[in-house]
């Protein structure tokens, strides 16, 4: 069976069971790696299903510790005060007031990879606070939106990265510094471009009157106690070389957690736990799922017939297809935009610095979280602010959007000038 043909079969099954049907994602590619492997004439290949399951199992740790985190913090009315307190003290200026609310909805993102984590978690938080200050509804979900894309690309956990990553055995270290370069600009621009027209100031009494509770007042600095034993855990092990052992990455989440419990609001760990599992279920199930296809792609040879059609482009055709394919796949899902497509243009930018390579990727293909048919972070955002049409929100979504891949493709092209830098 012709590896090409193996390849458009098993995309074929994908997109209809995921656009056509509406199956969740995760069935849906697990579904395409079945039918991948049987149209092959493989069989159904359980071990290497099953294998490629858990080849991002670490993933799967780090994605589901992280959110607990996030969850005990919000039960514990942390992320309330740290709401709270960051827009009670820039109130005074818009462009520090827009810059300190971008800052919240990035930061859920930046600690699950995931822009459906940020923008649930800390939407509501800021939403209702940038409409009372004279943001329409339909900027404010944009605002809410494009916080979570740069959430889910921001270090220190970028799922994206992992996953292409993994197809070309890079290791996920050394990425702080190029990420930050691509997202703090961003995060600077992205919200002047879409508020600082229409945001006004107001004075103190109505905006306290309109923020979320504070429990500095009751708990002071043991409110901050969770964010210092995470940093400490993440910094530690490199800086004392050694000497403070590393519990990787899920541990550190899962410590900080439990310290978090004693440093707010009571917090019922068990329904953390499961409102934790609920909200990270879907994107657990899309990581197994993309294992499996990809297992079942490199079984047959797809994966290489993909690989050597990518590297045989032309170089003006490949980052016209680096900026058309990426986001345009991630219509239906980013993850598997990273790893079907991410990990063949990785392997033809060889010639450049990896870590430059994947970072502006990463930023390409988390855009597809704004293109139909699922437009993810659209849907939740619009969800958030009330908007009963989520292509409302993608309209002041597109000069951002627009900012993000100029910036990535920027990232390829001075590769070579960014890497004496970095």
């Amino acid at each position: 069976m012709p590896e090409w043909l193996v390849f458009l079969f098993m995309v074929a099954v994908f997109v209809l069971l995921a656009m056509a049907a509406k199956f969740p994602i995760g069935i849906a590619l697990a579904l395409s790696a079945l039918a991948g492997a049987l149209f092959a004439g493989d069989g159904p290949s359980p071990r290497h299903l099953v294998e490629g399951a858990f080849g991002y199992f670490d993933t799967i740790l780090i994605i589901l510790t992280a959110t607990i985190f996030i969850k005990v913090l919000q039960d514990a009315g942390i992320l309330d005060t740290m709401t709270s307190l960051m827009l009670r003290t820039f109130y005074r200026s818009k462009i520090l007031l827009l810059l300190a609310a971008m800052v919240i909805l990035i930061f859920p993102g930046m600690l699950t990879g995931s822009s459906t984590a940020a923008i649930l978690s800390s939407g509501p938080l800021v939403a209702p606070v940038m409409m009372k200050l004279g943001l329409s509804r339909l900027k404010t979900g944009a605002l809410v939106a494009m916080g979570g894309i740069l959430g889910m690309i921001a270090p220190p956990v970028n799922i994206l990265i992992m996953i292409m990553g993994a197809g070309v055995d890079m290791p996920y270290v050394g990425l702080t510094r190029p990420l930050l370069m691509l997202v703090v600009p961003l995060a600077v621009v992205i919200p002047l471009v879409i508020g600082y027209k229409d945001l006004k100031i107001i004075n103190r009494s109505d905006l306290l009157s309109i923020l979320p509770p504070s429990l500095g007042p009751k708990y002071r600095f043991r409110l901050a106690v969770p964010f210092l034993v995470l940093v400490f855990l993440m910094v530690a092990p490199g800086a004392t070389a050694g000497a403070v052992p590393d519990v990787g990455i899920p541990g550190v989440f899962l410590f900080a957690a439990l310290v978090g419990l004693a440093c707010g609001r009571p917090v019922n760990v068990l329904k953390v736990t499961q409102k934790a599992i609920d909200e990270s279920l879907p994107i657990l199930a899309i990581l197994a799922g993309v294992g499996m296809f990809i297992q079942v792609m490199t079984m047959t040879g797809a994966r290489g017939w993909t690989v050597i059609s990518v590297l045989s482009l032309p170089s003006f055709l490949l980052y016209l297809g680096i900026s058309l394919s990426l986001p345009a796949f991630g219509g239906v899902s980013t993850f598997g935009s990273a790893s079907i497509l991410g990990i063949p243009f990785i392997l033809a930018l060889i010639s450049k610095n990896a870590l430059l390579t994947s970072s502006s990727l990463s930023a390409i293909t988390s855009l597809g979280d704004l293109v139909p048919p699922a437009a993810i972070s659209a849907r939740f955002a619009a969800q958030v602010v009330g908007e009963p049409n989520f292509f409302k929100i993608l309209r002041y979504c597109l000069v951002p959007a627009l900012l993000q891949l100029a910036a990535g493709i920027g990232m390829l092209l001075l590769a070579p000038f960014l890497d004496k830098v970095v």
